[in-house]
């Protein structure tokens, strides 16, 4: 079922009380924590790459009006077009509208988290176009009506046993929670789907500026069919996926592959620089290129540009502990997680409740320490916090409480009475050394989590008391 129509407050607790979910969640994030732990450990400079990683970033950010242009020219000048799309209406018409003029009426699409950014699926499917989602965890769920909840692993908070059902009632495939099968009956289904689809339309991991071309990272080789067999290809890709040189990619992809799921290079790494030329065997009869801004522009520049360095490797998903307990789909934007927290209020401001995402965290900077490009995420989400302030986005009590907070710091009298009625309050509510239900307001933490109850003592007493003890003995 759905939950994106739900508050985020109401997401949320329908996420913590999933047990299935929690189950998937514990599942894939512990082994991608664990492969990633492994490949980045098992390299001796992994602190230098990571730093070339950011510097690569940040110079193509610095100089990306001049390297996409060098990226459109070079495209054009091997026969690929280019689309300058300044929102998501923008690329869904061109995409449409070629879609139309060429008599598409079957497409198959490799992984682009772009894509579903600005919901193309649904417009083409609208224009009555069959759209056939080839990645095999985008595949599982389109078939369940679902959306991503991850940025590498679409599917992350199913279980085999739901994937199983799943392809029982879809593919009629026989009951099974072994892997083999499951996959010999998705590709069984989406082969001939290749074969008479009449475009392609493909994410982008990287563009090169001096090569003309365009990088797709994958695993599963489904990226490479989308791409060559169908007569039109089109990629979409977000203005700041880029870099200048080739040498570049050879870091980038290091990194990117170790953080994602620890390998130390994806299987396929294919290379893209437009329709095929005369004599060559396969390959699209055109390609183009959609170069998706959608709010990108009016971030880079300001005090969020460092997100827009993120080169979607879900390292920082994978290791937050808020993302553990709720998943994905509790965001309610495309891109969940820590990174997520700061893209979907940047990149999907209509989201009403969108201004929570930066309170789903602990701050703990588990996501900054394992980013392979060292985003600063905690900064970034208390620079939302504030804006979210500072626009009057805040619950009615939050000011006279942070007032009463401080009032009470600031006067050590205060201060200390004000521990003693908290002391005798976590008493009183106190089962079994912890505090399962607060009183409102404060019952939404307990609604989670348990509250730790206050010492009977607190640290100036025990201080003065040593002291004393000191003293007399």
């Amino acid at each position: 079922m759905s939950t994106h129509s739900l508050h985020f407050f109401d997401r949320v607790d329908t996420a913590l009380h999933d047990e299935t979910l929690r189950t998937a969640l514990n599942r894939a994030t512990a082994r991608f924590v664990g492969n990633r732990s492994g490949a980045i450990g098992a390299l001796s400079d992994a602190d230098t790459l990571r730093d070339q990683a950011r510097a690569i970033r940040a110079h193509a950010l610095s100089r990306l009006d001049e390297l996409l242009v060098r990226l459109a020219e070079r495209v054009e000048a091997r026969g690929g077009r280019v689309c300058w799309a300044s929102d998501g209406e923008e690329a869904r018409r061109y995409i449409a509208e070629l879609a139309r003029s060429r008599g598409v009426r079957s497409i198959v699409k490799s992984k682009s988290m772009a894509s579903e950014e600005i919901h193309l699926n649904e417009a083409l499917e609208r224009a009555g176009v069959e759209v056939v989602e080839t990645d095999l965890g985008e595949y599982i769920i389109q078939i369940a009506g679902e959306t991503p909840s991850h940025i590498i692993a679409p599917a992350i908070h199913k279980t085999r046993e739901q994937i199983s059902a799943l392809f029982e009632q879809h593919l009629g495939m026989p009951p099974t929670t072994e892997v083999p099968p499951m996959i010999r009956a998705a590709r069984q289904a989406l082969r001939q789907r290749f074969l008479r689809a009449d475009m392609g339309i493909s994410g982008v991991n990287f563009g090169i500026a001096d090569e003309g071309a365009v990088v797709i990272v994958e695993n599963e080789g489904n990226a490479r069919l989308t791409t060559s067999v169908p007569r039109i290809h089109v990629a979409i890709m977000g203005i700041e996926r880029i870099v200048e040189r080739l040498e570049d990619l050879g870091v980038m992809l290091q990194v990117l592959a170790r953080s994602a799921t620890g390998q130390k290079l994806s299987v396929y790494t294919s290379i893209i620089s437009g329709p095929a030329r005369p004599g060559e065997a396969d390959g699209p009869e055109e390609f183009h290129l959609v170069l998706l801004d959608n709010g990108r522009s009016q971030i880079l520049g300001g005090q969020y540009a460092e997100a827009l360095m993120c080169i979607r490797c879900g390292a920082c998903l994978n290791a937050c502990p808020v993302y553990q307990s709720i998943g994905g789909h509790a965001y309610g934007g495309v891109y969940s997680g820590p990174i997520g927290a700061i893209l979907t209020p940047l990149l999907q401001p209509d989201l009403p409740d969108n201004y929570l995402l930066p309170y789903a965290s602990s701050l703990c900077g588990a996501c900054q320490e394992v980013c392979p490009v060292r985003i600063a995420i905690p900064d970034l989400l208390l620079r939302l916090r504030a804006d979210a302030v500072r626009a009057g986005k805040f619950h009615p009590i939050e000011k006279p409480a942070i007032q009463s907070y401080a009032a009470m710091m600031n006067n050590p009298a205060l201060y200390r009475v004000g521990g003693k009625f908290a002391r005798l309050g976590t008493r009183l509510l106190r089962r079994k050394g912890r505090i399962r239900r607060l009183p409102p307001p404060l019952h939404l933490w307990t609604r989670g989590r348990d509250f730790p109850a206050l010492p009977a003592q607190t640290f100036s007493e025990w201080w003065e008391e040593r002291e004393r003890q000191r003293h007399n003995g």
